[in-house]
């Protein structure tokens, strides 16, 4: 198949559509990226760090050369390795992948001399230069954290598996197809290119919602502004008497919970016997680019208890919060501690920060002169781009989450998986200027939330040593968005008795974990000292998904059982089905 669809090998035809479909496309990405004055600024940001770094390397020329010397010795034991692999011997490697970079796993890294060559001298050099920038004295502790994660970003994207005439794989597909793979790659290339840029993960018509994700049957039984309230229907007769109240977070749309029905976190629950509501948030435009962070707690969660008395008659619920949304969850018992509300019985926080003094690599893109860049792009929009977001937390994982679907798009011509937790990543959505901006100062630049008093939200000053009722608190130990580390200080924070349990994996995969599929594991302890470290270190380790250990304690905190409770049959009327129309608003494409 040609690029015009005709069978055969390309013509002068196939060749003029191509040149005149990228001309159209590259000058409709420009047309997008002109005037960007944010990638403009952060771009003079890095020149200008670059710059420092430089001198500060220049400034001791001894050192210099003697890395200049180690990096040609080791490029001068390589040559002699692969001369006599060449000539029919046997050598050892100069240097060797981590553990875990899939990168060289295709069997012509290690086979074939040359590739094998081309693998090491990579590796030799990215080596080296990262241990060369780290080591530019003079420079601040933020400042050497973004030269270390812009340097890796660089080395990352020099690698020889992102080239075409230097990946054994896309050579090897390239000859295979007599060049079809590259022209389909192309092809690829420039519908991401004409539809604003950035690599996709996922083919956008491979899942619908309320067909193939979020489908647990429920209705929406309350909306305001920023959110849709959903009650899911009953699958067993009885339920225990404590509706659950689940807030997810709102950088992406809440069905990461309700994925297909053999991995939904919600549908589990249900099957478990209670009774679930679960926010649904608003993909915001410009009209609500004043919500702020005090908005978000009194029409999100408390808006939301009031709703559930209303369609259940129960003053007393267990909740449990995701991410942002278990920050927001802290903030709302903190807030309801300080006026003795008493309606939450028991609170659950999936991945979540609520001191954010140690935030991973996540803190490069968080500083006073970024957020204030922020600010000044979101009052002309008045709101912020979610895609943004999900652009900079890929750049965490760039091998996994970027340069991998590089190759597989671009180089090899492969259409994107049908993979549901891709799909749900790349349906974010907005942030209204305020939140967002309240956000990234109070919460990540000043931690206020993690000192008692610093934060005030409707009216009332934040304090979490006065949230007394029982708390599970779950990490995961590759997060890279919530580092685990960081989200078991809540233990220390909180005021009543907790249970920290840490899963392995990430930040979604550690959390959508079914018992079916038998996968990672977790760790649970008895105690929390007050050192994460010690923690884990008489902590015991267990097979399987955490969900059955998390039910077993919730179970015990929301109450004997009840005749099941039909959505829309009590207090409040259905006004649609679930998942609802808040979910289904896509901006994807601005």
């Amino acid at each position: 198949m040609s690029a015009t669809g005709t069978q055969g090998p390309l013509g002068a035809e196939d060749w003029q559509a191509i040149a005149r479909r990228s001309q159209r496309a590259i000058a409709a990405f420009l047309a997008r990226r002109d005037g960007d004055g944010e990638h403009f600024e952060a771009a003079m940001r890095l020149a200008a760090l670059a710059l420092r770094a430089q001198a500060e390397l220049l400034a001791n020329p001894a050192a210099l050369a003697r890395a200049q010397a180690d990096l040609w010795a080791k490029h001068m034991e390589l040559w002699q390795a692969t001369a006599r692999r060449l000539a029919g011997g046997e050598a050892e490697p100069v240097a060797t992948p981590d553990d875990g970079d899939r990168r060289f796993r295709d069997a012509a890294w290690s086979e074939d001399a040359i590739f094998d060559h081309i693998k090491q001298s990579y590796l030799i050099s990215a080596a080296w230069l990262q241990e060369t920038m780290a080591g530019a004295a003079g420079l601040g502790d933020d400042d050497r954290r973004k030269l270390a994660f812009y340097t890796r970003q660089y080395v990352d994207a020099l690698s020889p598996t992102n080239f075409a005439a230097t990946n054994p794989e896309v050579l090897r597909a390239a000859a295979a197809s007599r060049g079809e793979s590259l022209v389909r790659g192309l092809g690829n290339l420039l519908d991401d290119l004409e539809r604003g840029g950035g690599v996709r993960m996922v083919k956008r018509d491979a899942f619908r919602l309320g067909r193939d994700v979020a489908t647990a049957p429920g209705k929406v039984v309350f909306q305001n502004e920023l959110m849709q309230l959903l009650q899911l229907a009953p699958e067993t007769e009885r339920v225990h008497r404590r509706p659950l109240l689940v807030i997810p977070p709102w950088i992406n749309k809440y069905y990461i919970l309700d994925l297909r029905p053999q991995n939904s976190f919600l549908r589990w629950l249900v099957g478990q016997g209670h009774t679930v509501f679960v926010v649904s948030w608003v993909n915001p435009d410009a009209a609500l680019a004043h919500k702020s962070f005090e908005d978000y707690m009194l029409e999100g969660p408390l808006a939301a208890l009031d709703a559930i008395q209303k369609a259940t008659g129960e003053k007393r619920v267990t909740a449990l919060g995701y991410c942002i949304g278990g920050t927001l969850l802290a903030c709302t018992l903190a807030h309801m501690a300080a006026r003795r509300d008493r309606r939450i019985a028991a609170a659950t926080f999936l991945t979540t920060l609520v001191d954010f003094e140690e935030v991973g690599e996540i803190r490069v893109f968080i500083d006073e002169e970024q957020v204030a860049g922020l600010e000044r792009a979101m009052a002309k929009q008045g709101y912020f781009e979610g895609a943004k977001m999900a652009g900079a937390f890929s750049t965490l994982r760039a091998n996994d989450l970027i340069w991998s679907f590089v190759i597989d798009n671009y180089l090899l011509g492969k259409q994107p998986p049908p993979f549901d937790i891709l799909y749900w990543n790349s349906d974010s959505t907005r942030l209204p200027a305020a939140m967002h901006s309240e956000y990234l100062r109070r919460l990540y630049l000043d931690n206020a939330l993690a000192s008692p008093g610093a934060l005030t939200l409707g009216g009332t000053p934040l304090h979490l040593e006065r949230i007394r009722i029982p708390a599970y608190i779950l990490a995961a130990r590759e997060d890279h968005i919530a580092p685990w580390v960081s989200a078991y200080k809540a233990t220390g924070l909180m005021g009543g008795p907790t249970v920290f349990t840490l899963a392995k994996s990430g930040h979604v995969a550690g959390v959508v974990n079914p018992p079916a599929k038998n996968r990672y594991g977790f760790w649970t302890g008895d105690t929390t000292p007050a050192a994460a470290e010690a923690w884990l270190a008489g902590a015991e380790e267990r097979q399987g998904s955490w969900w059955p250990h998390w039910q077993a304690w919730l179970a015990a905190h929301s109450g004997a059982k009840v005749t099941a409770r039909q959505p829309g049959a009590g207090g409040l009327d259905a006004l649609e089905d679930a998942p609802g129309s808040y979910v289904r608003v896509d901006l994807r494409d601005g």
